[in-house]
């Protein structure tokens, strides 16, 4: 099994990710390190059957269930998100920044049964790009909600539909494209 190269800045970040894992008591694999670092330089969220064409090699021929598991492992430990709208992909964004450096609202050192870890997203359905954000005032909300209604929440994920900055000002229309369109034709 030859394994993907990857960038020295992906490399890191897959090192990161090793490191917490071991710290949570978990491995690691080859595979697993492949599909999370396959993940890390999509450009865009990414299928699992995407990430099943990319492994594939003349020697290697992974079936379904081998990208499945590792996919699962990378949910269960707080290294992936899946778009539910998308059904894809895409890499929690504490990998992406500073280890030295800690959001209170991304909680990954942690006993599985009391940390909440929660992701928020802002899906663009013109150029499908996904945008992770941390707002802790959502976070708090959603608490304050499940407290009212004696509900234990376990994890939380908020997928907002709408167009990027870039994809919305492609869509607005000129001014005198606008102009044209709100006055009346003349016969």
């Amino acid at each position: 099994m030859t394994p993907t190269a990857f960038s020295p800045a992906t490399t890191a970040q897959l090192d990161r990710a090793d490191a917490l894992c071991t710290r949570q008591g978990a491995r690691m694999t080859q595979q697993r390190r492949e599909i999370l670092g396959l993940i890390l330089d999509a450009q865009t969220p990414v299928g699992a059957y995407d990430l099943l064409e990319k492994i594939k090699t003349p020697d290697r021929r992974p079936a379904p269930p081998t990208v499945y598991r590792a996919l699962d492992f990378l949910l269960d430990h707080g290294l992936i998100h899946r778009i539910e709208r998308l059904s894809a992909f895409v890499p929690c964004t504490h990998l992406l920044h500073d280890p030295h450096t800690h959001n209170p609202d991304h909680c990954h050192d942690h006993d599985h049964e009391t940390c909440l870890h929660t992701a928020q997203f802002l899906i663009c359905k013109s150029c499908k790009g996904v945008t992770e954000i941390a707002d802790s005032s959502v976070l708090n909300t959603l608490r304050g909600i499940c407290r009212e209604q004696n509900f234990v929440m376990q994890g939380a994920s908020i997928e907002v539909v709408g167009l990027c900055a870039e994809c919305a000002t492609k869509a607005r229309p000129t001014r005198k494209t606008a102009q044209k369109q709100a006055s009346p034709s003349s016969p």
